[in-house]
């Protein structure tokens, strides 16, 4: 299993060639982000070459699945991603569904994210990267958003049957939205292509709330999860700290 760093919740508002430089210095070898548009692309590449830090993995931006109408626009900034992705040896991309539509039938909501991704499936198979959906929880964090359940997330991206789409599962948000926590990835291990974690409730650091992440960790490990397990968490002391605790679960 490989661990990275979200260095825009762990170090929001801190200068990124000082976030990248505690990455590196916290035992970590990979980061993540949210908006590639906000971030100095070419700067970020110089300061990972030599700090020796690798992406795992970042937003798309432009568009939204929800909409058939956007779709023109989803995939062109799907196209500018893959870019940046290729630029920082990235191979895997985070999409979003969108907010539900007033007034239009879920389910068509729903048959319009699997067509967008049906499209954005052999884009990103060309490019040689991984598209990852990724459901939220609407109680907390996101009201409003189409995609809340894992299960759900797994069934659409069986209808659009790539290799090359597969499900973000995020602890902090699937423990709010659904619990069982452990037995929904190891069920569908093949198809997470990325982890997040947070302390719930709070979404804090990993050692705060009710989720038992050595256990969940443990389980992970011993069912082959070989992918990256993405450490976004908001700290409520000094995040060197919740870094520290999250290195500790990192050895078997």
């Amino acid at each position: 299993m490989k661990f990275s760093v979200c260095i825009d919740s762990v170090f929001r508002d801190m200068d990124m060639q000082e976030a990248l430089s505690l990455v590196k210095s916290s035992g970590f070898d990979a980061f993540e982000f949210w908006n590639w548009r906000q971030k100095d692309i070419n700067l970020m590449a110089n300061v990972m070459k030599r700090l020796d830090l690798s992406v795992s993995t970042f937003c798309t931006d432009g568009g939204t699945l929800v909409d058939r109408e956007s779709h023109k626009d989803f995939l062109e900034g799907l196209k500018e991603s893959i870019s940046v992705a290729k630029k920082l040896g990235c191979s895997t991309l985070i999409t979003q569904t969108g907010n539900e539509r007033t007034g239009i039938p879920r389910e068509r909501q729903i048959e319009s994210v699997v067509m967008g991704l049906r499209l954005a499936a052999p884009i990103a198979e060309e490019a040689g990267i991984t598209l990852l959906l990724e459901p939220l929880n609407t109680a907390v964090d996101h009201p409003g958003y189409l995609l809340t359940s894992s299960s759900e997330a797994f069934n659409l991206i069986e209808q659009v049957s790539s290799d090359h789409v597969k499900v973000l599962f995020d602890i902090y948000h699937q423990q709010i939205t659904e619990g069982n926590i452990i037995s929904s990835m190891l069920g569908n291990l093949q198809s997470i292509g990325h982890l997040h974690a947070a302390g719930c409730p709070g979404r804090h650091e990993l050692q705060f709330g009710e989720i038992h992440y050595a256990n969940v960790i443990q389980a992970l490990r011993s069912a082959g999860y070989s992918n990256y397990f993405g450490l976004e968490f908001f700290p409520s002391v000094e995040p060197a700290q919740g870094l520290v605790f999250a290195k500790s679960l990192m050895d078997p």
